[in-house]
């Protein structure tokens, strides 16, 4: 129990009384509950505040819009906290009365590589010696835990609890996700993040957010709201839109730490790829670092050196945050080997599903190929159909060979969007069955060919219509290779 006025700091004015619980889902309301009556996408959550009263409610918090004279003045036994943006408040409050918050929180946002750098400043501070968590696309991770959650970042509830459990385990470090949704809808308003990343802005979610300019202004957020003033942000020097971050940031007082190829505050200087990872120079601060990365893909350094800097920017061990590099190991469906061909070919799943992620990826596998470059990739239905033209002709143009199949059709028919990928790769082989499709490019592969199985990564499922069937890329990639001699990649370790 705790009491309301603890929640609301700003609403001294209302009368006081104990709360059990709060939640924005009125199938979760039990006696003593605060209600928060969010307005959604899909429903608005004013439509079930007479639920969430009828199953013990005592507060509910609302647009100024969203009841009735005359429905609270029949139930004014209720206390009614009528705000113009429910959701911002609603987060502070779910932060209060959870109250717990690990000792450095930090955050990553951008359209692509938010997940591995995630990943990366979990494992650097885990190599330190701090307990470590981490929030994100997969799921809630503790030093021995691991909860899915089902989007990269949760709704305010679920993410306060998290933290409440993570410091209950000794965590003193968790980083998290920070998307374009969580951000325009203040899920993590209530997080007392200390050190932010913004990794890059490229297409994406247009079927939310409507323009390149609203979509920025989301990620935004983070660094002129939500990020306390004087704190640190680590910018990618190479991204376009890094000066407007950047004048953000001045305006709040960050400490602002670049990392780039041709300017930065850390910066890197040299890239030799290898069979298995990469051999790379460092510059930070007069030093010179010379490590090897074991991790494939060209873009995987800058990833992982947004992680140093957040590390860094955490008041982390300069030496050790780069000395940890090496030690690096790949984040699941993210530039992940799958398993191996007998003819000697490498497969690799990862999650790009935007066209700059799946050109940036093909990029940086081609010093790895030394023979044919093999792509199997679909778009999402329900979602951007802007960029299926796109990721087409991106497919054509750094690919080799290319099968277009099925992704999440959701809704969607599903031979209507390959046939929209299609136009932008007419050369492609057409194959709506996923599993299909990597079993005829894995039937193709020869000596020296890279297979990139690219769009899920991560995922467990398919969804088709509104029904979510079981499907998982490296499953089907293991079982089309089951017949042959393997040399497959070591064992998914999920929670990791």
């Amino acid at each position: 129990m705790i009491k309301l006025s603890k929640l609301l700091h700003e609403h001294t004015s209302l009368r006081d009384t104990d709360i059990a619980g709060v939640t924005a889902d009125s199938r979760t309301v039990k006696p003593g509950y605060l209600f928060a009556a969010l307005p959604g996408t899909q429903v608005d959550g004013a439509d079930y505040i007479l639920k969430a009263i009828k199953a013990g409610a005592v507060a509910v918090l609302c647009r100024p819009d969203a009841v009735r004279a005359d429905v609270m003045a029949a139930h004014d036994s209720v206390i009614w906290i009528r705000e113009d943006i429910p959701a911002q408040v609603f987060a502070h409050i779910a932060a209060r009365f959870f109250d717990q918050q690990p000792e450095t929180v930090a955050a990553v946002t951008g359209t692509n590589g938010k997940t591995s750098v995630a990943a990366f400043t979990k494992q650097i501070w885990e190599h330190m010696g701090f307990k470590s968590g981490s929030v994100g696309t997969l799921g809630i991770n503790g030093p021995d835990s691991h909860q899915d959650t089902g989007m990269t970042t949760p709704d305010p509830v679920t993410l306060q609890k998290a933290m409440r459990d993570l410091c209950e385990a000794g965590v003193d470090h968790v980083v998290f996700e920070a998307s374009s949704h969580g951000l325009a809808q203040y899920r993590l308003d209530g997080m007392n993040v200390s050190v932010a990343a913004f990794t890059n802005l490229t297409r994406d979610h247009f079927d939310y957010h409507g323009t390149q300019e609203e979509y920025f202004n989301a990620k935004a957020r983070l660094f002129g709201e939500v990020m306390k003033p004087g704190s640190v942000a680590v910018l990618n020097a190479d991204c376009p839109l890094v000066m407007e971050v950047a004048d953000i940031c001045g305006a709040r007082g960050h400490k602002v730490i670049t990392i780039g190829h041709h300017s930065g505050d850390i910066r890197l200087l040299r890239q030799q790829t290898s069979e298995v990872g990469q051999d790379i120079t460092i510059g930070y601060q007069g030093e010179i670092y010379d490590l090897t990365l074991p991790l494939v893909g060209s873009f995987q350094a800058m990833n992982a050196l947004m992680a140093v800097g957040l590390v860094i920017g955490s008041e982390g061990n300069v030496d050790q945050a780069f000395e940890a590099l090496s030690h690096l190991r790949a984040v699941e469906g993210r530039m992940e080997q799958a398993g191996r061909h007998k003819s000697g070919a490498r497969i690799y799943v990862d999650y790009a599903h935007t066209p700059d992620a799946l050109e940036t990826v093909l990029t940086a596998m081609r010093p790895h190929v030394k023979n044919k470059l093999a792509v199997v990739f679909g778009c999402g239905g329900d979602r951007d159909k802007g960029k299926r033209l796109i990721m087409g002709e991106v497919a054509a143009q750094f690919a080799d060979r290319t099968y277009v199949t099925d992704d999440n059709p959701r809704g969607e028919t599903a031979a209507d969007i390959r046939d929209q990928i299609m136009q932008g790769c007419p050369g492609a082989m057409n194959i709506g069955d996923r599993a299909s499709a990597i079993g005829q490019a894995i039937a193709d592969l020869k000596n020296g060919d890279i297979l990139l199985v690219a769009g899920k990564g991560h995922e467990q499922g398919q969804i088709i219509d509104n029904k979510v069937v079981p499907f998982d890329d490296i499953a089907e990639i293991r079982s089309a290779l089951a017949a042959a001699p393997l040399q497959p990649s070591p064992q998914r370790r999920y929670g990791a």
